[in-house]
């Protein structure tokens, strides 16, 4: 079924059929967090957990420290990042995803709805409901799109793996774990110790 076929589209929509876009997703109205990868929808599972929700918190606080008087910005979730692949346009835009981080240098792609293409770098923190989403799915997006750095944050196992965008390619790093010292080769002199990381949700 043709989205321009479908009658509410303020109605939740169907996920077994059709192929949506972001103008249909500006007219939803549901209380839970949804995304959009390649016309199809992906539904948050639950809330997140605790764990999850502090190290977003400690991440982005890390960011937002390093970034102080720099071009660059942090966002966290809920935040509208638009990929389009052959026009800006919003009934043509088919991905609309939410990371949990994302930082973008080019201020351009800001726009009051969010960011329209790629950002430099995106941080992902697994939940036991979406590691397929976000390490297939995702995975295949940030790469297409440009994403120039993607981390995947592990909560349980305390592990970052990072993802360069190398010639068109993604190239994994090594597993980081307790004891590293994390450089980004997108944010200029950014360096994160993965036991700061995960202090807050030890002590508690």
């Amino acid at each position: 079924m043709d989205s321009k076929e479908k009658p509410n589209q303020s109605e939740e929509p169907f996920t077994s059929y059709g192929h949506y876009t972001y103008l249909d997703y500006l007219h939803w109205q549901m209380d839970e967090m949804v995304e959009l990868i390649k016309g199809k929808v992906f539904r948050a599972a639950a809330a997140p957990r605790r764990i999850h929700q502090e190290i977003l918190l400690e991440m982005a606080r890390i960011f937002a420290d390093h970034l102080d008087q720099h071009p660059c910005k942090v966002f966290i979730a809920p935040f509208d990042v638009r990929l389009p692949k052959d026009s800006n346009l919003p009934e043509k835009i088919d991905t609309v995803v939410q990371p949990d981080i994302c930082v973008v240098c080019d201020r351009s792609k800001l726009d009051d709805r969010g960011c329209l293409g790629a950002p430099d770098l995106v941080v992902e923190i697994l939940s036991p409901g979406n590691n397929q989403k976000e390490l297939k799915q995702k995975y295949d997006i940030y790469e297409e799109s440009g994403v120039k750095e993607y981390w995947i944050i592990h909560p349980d196992e305390q592990t970052l793996l990072v993802y360069r965008l190398i010639n068109g390619a993604y190239q994994p790093t090594r597993l980081f774990t307790h004891g590293d010292l994390v450089h980004s080769q997108v944010i200029t002199g950014f360096k994160l110790n993965i036991s700061d990381l995960f202090k807050s949700s030890e002590d508690k």
